[in-house]
């Protein structure tokens, strides 16, 4: 064992955006069929983990709301893959530096857990294989997998059936984060959420994604006032989304904005709410650290 094993790193757990979501059906189990393309950006918490031989698992977070330990989602997942470590003994110090708003639709509990079930295979020895963390991220999250690919991905069935895309355009972002809380599970009881989007294919995607939307957005927008007033502010310069069941609300402009003579960050400063800029990512920065050297200077805390 490398002593730099027990070396403090720090890891940075991205956001997501959904760039449409469709639901294409409902399972006899009352899961949703959906399709979605999962869009990685640099907006992200910081993680950092510091191995110990104490045993224990412990967790700190400067921004916590009251929600025991047990619940959080970066405790479940560590405990999860601990019975995996090949240490003799496997403890672990790890603080959360949150950046990404919660319940958002940016999927950051569920990156959290990812982040810190790939970084923990690794500094535990656990030498699961992806498709084993994925199978453990799955009981934690539908959306933890995505994270654990670590790639942009079209998503389908629940959204465990991901195929990873290498061509989606670098783009910029301005998210706005309404000043509410959106119940997903509010929004999928309501009887007027369609539920039957014609099923449809990545190409199709490709040559006119205006047409792919958010089957939330309606009811987003209508039970949630402050979710419609951050998409009229964004309809001023083009075309907004909602991400997931929100309540985040996003525009994506050409990666070289001063071609065509956008300002984002004016548009980011006179946001009704707080915003966000952010850029597309092609990969996790979390796969920087998968079997690299942890020792390296950049991961140093």
């Amino acid at each position: 064992m490398s002593e730099n094993l027990f070396s403090p790193i720090c890891v940075p757990s991205p956001a997501k955006l959904n760039l449409f979501l469709h639901i294409t059906g409902q399972r006899d189990n009352g899961y949703h069929e959906l399709q979605t393309i999962f869009q990685l950006i640099d907006l992200h918490d910081d993680i950092y983990f510091q191995v110990n031989q104490s045993d224990a698992i412990t967790l700190s977070d400067a921004n916590a709301v009251d929600v025991a330990i047990e619940k959080n989602l970066i405790y479940r997942a560590a405990t999860a893959i601990k019975p995996f470590a090949q240490l003799a003994h496997a403890g672990c110090e790890i603080r959360l530096d949150k950046r990404i708003p919660m319940g958002a639709g940016l999927g950051g509990g569920s990156s959290n857990a990812a982040t810190t079930l790939l970084i923990l295979n690794e500094l535990w020895q656990c030498h699961l294989s992806q498709q084993q963390l994925i199978e453990i991220g799955t009981s934690l999250g539908a959306d933890v997998p995505i994270f654990i690919v670590g790639k942009n991905a079209w998503a389908e069935g629940i959204g465990e059936i991901i195929t990873p895309i290498d061509d989606l355009p670098t783009q910029q972002f301005v998210i706005i984060k309404p000043d509410c809380f959106i119940s997903t599970q509010a929004l999928f009881s309501q009887k007027s959420l369609t539920r039957n989007t014609k099923p449809s294919k990545f190409a199709a995607y490709q040559q006119n994604p205006s047409l792919f939307g958010n089957n939330f957005e309606p009811l987003a927008r209508e039970l949630y006032p402050p979710v419609d007033q951050a998409f009229q502010y964004l309809n001023q310069y083009g075309q907004a989304k909602l991400t997931g069941t929100g309540a985040c609300v996003f525009l994506e402009f050409a990666h070289d904005v001063q071609t065509i003579g956008v300002d984002v960050q004016a548009i980011a400063d006179s946001s009704p709410f707080q915003a966000y800029l952010a850029k597309s990512l092609n990969t996790s920065p979390v796969l920087d650290y998968i079997g690299a050297d942890l020792s390296d200077s950049r991961s140093l805390i």
